[in-house]
């Protein structure tokens, strides 16, 4: 009876392991039929402009000149300026739901926070509109797209810490509190260095959800194609610019708004990567210290 039951065991676990299998390949499957594609579909302009088209600032139609910089440009800005105001204010509700609100507070924070973040993104965008662009007269721009992206990825970023936070063992934080640490001292030492891979993880997600927002980014930056520091000046993102020039494109157009896409997937591809680099970089020196 005993072996009946562990061959049952290993057949389930072995059939468990394939399908695992199954699903992850079939995720690598399917972002490489989309690479291929999108690549193949944006292989005319390429072929026409070269490394100029991720080199030149020149955007026209009518010329048949499509230069990415410009939008490189304003997809990275205004997600920088959306991780400088969202970062230090999730992480800030996060330890405050997890480590200082007392329980009657911390579960309707919690509910809120989680609405928040199933909010569509065109009433963030209406509202940057409405209230950002003309009552407090920040105009369409970088920094009202930084902002409203901000805005839309703090929910995001601060679920996933609170999680990634929550997870820290309660004997490492009564441990510190016992040898005589205040709480900040108890949050910065077993807290932060316990949830460092997931804080990073939590960032990163927030990061691309800024990169790739498509409707409230189109609403809001302004639609000017150009490279500056100066946040109150308008702008555009590959995202936005895709979803604004479709409707009129012609074939190469299309191709040069398909190139843009493809360029936010590699780029994409690689913060990730260097998100976990980061990760690992730290989880490493981590164990350094500890053994």
């Amino acid at each position: 009876m005993a072996l009946d039951l562990r061959s049952k065991g290993d057949s389930a676990d072995a059939a468990f392991r394939w399908i695992a299998i199954g699903a992850g390949a079939l995720v690598l499957v399917v972002l490489g039929l989309i690479a291929i594609v999108m690549t193949s579909r944006a292989a005319p302009v390429l072929g026409k402009m070269g490394v100029e088209f991720f080199g030149s600032d020149k955007w026209s139609a009518p010329e048949g000149l499509y230069g990415a910089l410009p939008f490189i440009w304003g997809t990275l800005f205004t997600a920088t300026i959306a991780i400088v105001i969202s970062v230090p204010v999730s992480l800030g509700v996060a330890l405050f739901v997890t480590n200082v609100a007392p329980p009657w507070l911390k579960k309707p924070m919690v509910y809120m926070i989680d609405l928040l973040a199933v909010v569509p993104s065109v009433v963030f965008g209406l509202w940057g509109v409405l209230v950002l662009s003309q009552h407090f007269g920040l105009g369409r721009s970088f920094l009202t797209a930084g902002i409203i992206l901000g805005i839309m990825i703090t929910p995001i970023i601060t679920s996933l810490s609170r999680e990634v936070i929550e997870t820290t063992p309660a004997s490492d934080k009564e441990a510190a509190l016992a040898l005589g640490a205040t709480r900040w001292e108890m949050i910065r030492a077993s807290v932060l260095p316990h949830s460092k891979g997931g804080l990073v993880g939590a960032v990163m997600l927030g990061l691309g959800r800024a990169m790739g927002e498509t409707i409230a980014a189109a609403l809001v930056i302004g639609s000017a194609a150009q490279i500056t520091l100066n946040p109150f000046a308008s702008g555009n993102s590959m995202p936005a610019v895709i979803a604004n020039e479709w409707g009129e494109a012609d074939e190469l157009h299309k191709s040069a708004l398909i190139a843009l896409a493809v360029t936010l997937f590699l780029i994409t591809i690689i913060v990730n990567l260097v998100a976990t680099w980061i990760v690992q970089r730290s989880m490493a020196k981590s164990r350094g210290r500890t053994t």
